[in-house]
């Protein structure tokens, strides 16, 4: 959502006293309280005339007659695009960041999710870390397992130390030294590929060398496009959920329940991750706009990491949509950065 309105200061200051009052205390906003907290000199009569104003331009909503105001999501908007100065985190906030990560090393699924707690202790909200889809990960190396008569399980490690498992269905008996002979066959020339460029690969292979290789070969090919077809899938961690307990927005248990239910369900997720994975830093969804009908009471902050210049994954703080905006945009565009200088230094080091 971009909302295109011009304010006067007067009203720009108003509405960011209403909205930050509102962030630190949950409560309807009281003329009274702004005149007392401002340095506008204005009489309280004089601060609701400046809110009935910024309500009809839809900015703020009075929730009954005799309360005072609260933000709706284009106030917030505006909010956030027009009026918020951000800062980066301190030099202090930095370096106990990093300290999060250096206790012990961490890689693949481990480092994802100790993101995620990090994002949520640092925010008192909830963190969320999409780690790589695998169609996107760089392979390893990939390996074969008898697991019984006609089924092999295929073992597919990425150069993040992300493992995806599938079982494959094959005509063939195949013995475990002739997998391994197939899996070393394939790693020769698939391993540094991305899976998407390794199906592309194995296609091209077939294609090349029909008629051209031994049976073994042949059933090396046929091995390797059943691993890898298909392959699309993305973990989401989260950490924090009970500290949306904590928020009144989300007291009432419909609301909570529908919420949960949301952060549980792995499609409605890996959705989220769909529109987020723009690669121009941070990106903000208040309220509606995240289009997850059950997080219409929160906003969304997330960035991208990545490493070798490619976009990986994404992370980032859910919270209501009155969370410290100031606090959470510079957390969250921090953590991808050293998410990312992980990455960078683990993968120049295999």
């Amino acid at each position: 959502m971009v909302v295109d309105l011009f304010l006067s200061e007067r009203l720009r200051q108003v509405l960011q006293m209403v909205i930050e009052d509102y962030i630190l205390s949950a409560e309807p906003v009281g003329s009274r309280t702004i005149a007392g907290k401002s340095n506008l000199h204005l009489s309280p009569a004089s601060i609701r005339s400046i809110m009935s104003e910024l309500e009809a331009l839809g900015l703020l909503y009075q929730p009954h007659i005799s309360a005072g105001r609260i933000p709706t999501e284009k106030g917030f908007r505006f909010y956030v695009d027009s009026i918020l100065n951000v800062h980066e985190l301190s030099d202090q906030e930095q370096h106990e960041l990093r300290s999060c990560y250096s206790i012990h090393e961490m890689e693949g699924a481990d480092l994802f999710r100790e993101t995620s707690r990090i994002l949520s202790s640092s925010s008192h909200c909830l963190g969320i870390v999409w780690a790589p889809r695998m169609s996107s990960a760089v392979l390893q190396h990939t390996e074969f397992v008898k697991f019984r008569k006609h089924l092999i399980l295929a073992i597919l490690v990425s150069t993040t130390g992300l493992v995806y498992h599938r079982i494959i269905e094959m005509e063939e008996d195949f013995s475990q030294s002739e997998l391994d002979h197939l899996s070393d066959y394939l790693n020769s020339f698939l391993a540094g590929l991305t899976l998407f460029q390794v199906r592309e690969k194995l296609v091209e292979q077939m294609r090349v060398e029909k008629g051209a290789y031994d049976w073994l070969l042949e059933q090396a090919l046929t091995l390797g496009e059943k691993a890898f077809s298909s392959i699309d899938e993305t973990d989401v961690f989260i950490e924090g959920k009970t500290n949306i307990l904590h928020e009144p927005e989300f007291r009432t248990l419909p609301k909570m329940v529908d919420l949960f239910k949301a952060f549980e369900e792995k499609a409605t997720m890996v959705r989220l991750l769909d529109k987020f994975m723009d690669p121009k830093g941070v990106q903000i969804a208040i309220g509606s706009e995240s289009q997850v009908q059950e997080m219409e009471t929160c906003s969304l902050v997330t960035s991208t990491y990545g490493c070798g210049g490619r976009v990986w994954g994404a992370l980032g703080v859910i919270g209501p949509r009155r969370m410290n905006y100031s606090k959470i945009i510079p957390l969250v565009d921090y953590s991808a950065k050293v998410l990312t200088e992980i990455l960078e230094r683990q993968y120049r080091l295999q």
